[in-house]
């Protein structure tokens, strides 16, 4: 699966050094009248002519990090990805060696991925030790309370997410007070004792609706969850150093889409370093023109609302991150959802309910791509008012509808 948020284009031949070696020479170039920070450059190397095990990336003759990723598991590199900050105007110029011997170079963690089971002889929320990377079940099967914080979490050091591996597959989120990594300590669930020392926590209740843009079927009067599918699948594709991604595969969803038949999805969420927004990726085994699906972010409480009519929606407001029986040793939290939606998908907006600020949304072809971002007014780092973090949610959707444009 591709996201097309950069512009590929041919500048000059890969220059062979040797033959387990090839150099490329990769320019990246900011049209537009705005620095960008953390932003993403990926290079597919599915025809860079070696198999390709590792990988050394420069600029100016200094080494800056890189990772490479196997994204369908079958033990080849699909793609090679690195993050630079970029002026206005600006064009930058890196030179990527690719070899075919060695392993990746290793470099320090900015963003980490989590999956484990519940290990019943251990009684604390954040000492659990049965990590996984992969489960599967068939039609009928809730994993739900069997896997600790109920799906993956992954994180940067700005925020994390979590999924839930049940028909919901529901986005939730955790809140940060401060820049780092901290949940391979708190595991989604903070003690008292990491609680006082600043550490966060969840910071959202989802119940049924969509949290933060969970995709849904539509049934042509209300969304509908994942109840009905054959198989479904959550798995951890690459934990690091630079991104996580995390894939939820649903095989055989009949979505009672008019009678449209069974369809298969596979959704990747993608989160990279430096960055609080994920990007939602989504494949189907066949065109989707005669489908209809739901999205959109959960309408906090007394929470205010931003749309620009045209896919960029968001909302600031203040309610428990549990439900209010169980609030016990929680505080009220306050919270910015955003949600940016290709224009050309949002097939209608509708207005809010108690539960949602919905979307029906289609797509002529078999992909469909858009980006969620939230953040905590706990945070040291972020924003505190409606009018901040609207502003942000403006600048976001101008940065993702003109990328970065990458020629090597």
């Amino acid at each position: 699966m591709k996201r097309n948020f950069v512009t590929l284009a041919i500048l000059a031949a890969t220059l062979p050094m040797a033959a387990a070696q090839k150099t490329l020479n990769v320019s990246v170039e900011n049209g537009s009248s705005t620095a960008r920070k953390a932003t993403p450059v990926v290079i597919s190397l599915g025809n860079c002519g070696i198999d390709v095990k590792s990988a050394l990336v420069t600029k100016d003759g200094t080494e800056i990090p890189s990772q490479l990723d196997d994204l369908d598991g079958n033990g080849t590199f699909d793609e090679l990805c690195f993050i630079t900050d970029i002026d206005k105007k600006a064009t930058q110029t890196f030179s990527v060696t690719l070899e075919d011997s060695g392993s990746p170079r290793q470099y320090k963690p900015q963003v980490y991925a989590e999956m484990l089971l519940t290990n019943k002889k251990i009684k604390s929320n954040n000492k659990q030790d049965l990590y996984i990377s992969s489960l599967t079940v068939d039609n009928g099967t809730n994993p739900y309370w069997m896997l600790h914080h109920h799906g993956p979490a992954f994180e940067n050091d700005m925020v994390a997410y979590r999924i839930y591996f049940d028909h919901r597959q529901t986005v939730d989120i955790y809140g940060k007070y401060r820049k780092g990594l901290e949940l391979k300590q708190t595991q989604f669930y903070p003690s008292k004792e990491q609680k006082a020392a600043g550490l966060g926590d969840d910071v959202l209740w989802v119940g049924e609706t969509f949290g933060l843009g969970t995709l849904r079927g539509w049934n042509g009067n209300a969304p509908e969850m994942l109840k009905d599918v054959d198989q479904r699948t959550l798995r951890i594709v690459s934990r690091g150093p630079l991104r996580t991604i995390v894939e939820v595969v649903d095989e055989g969803w009949n979505t009672m889409n008019a009678g449209n038949g069974k369809l298969d999805m596979t959704t990747r969420y993608t989160l990279y370093a430096g960055r609080r927004d994920c990007f939602v990726d989504i494949k189907f085994n066949k065109q989707a023109a005669d489908y209809r699906f739901a999205t959109g972010i959960i309408n906090v409480k007394n929470s205010v609302e931003l749309s620009d009519k045209q896919g960029l929606r968001g909302c600031w407001g203040t309610d428990w991150p549990v439900s209010e029986k169980d609030s016990a040793g929680h505080k009220r939290e306050t919270v910015g959802l955003g949600i940016c939606i290709p224009a050309k998908n949002v097939v209608e907006e509708l207005p809010a309910n108690k539960d949602n600020y919905p979307y029906v949304i289609g797509n002529a072809t078999d992909e469909l791509h858009y980006n969620i971002t939230f953040c905590s007014d706990n945070e040291e780092f972020g924003f505190h008012s409606s009018k901040e973090w609207f502003d942000y949610l403006k600048a976001w959707k101008e940065e993702i509808n003109s990328p970065v444009t990458v020629k090597y």
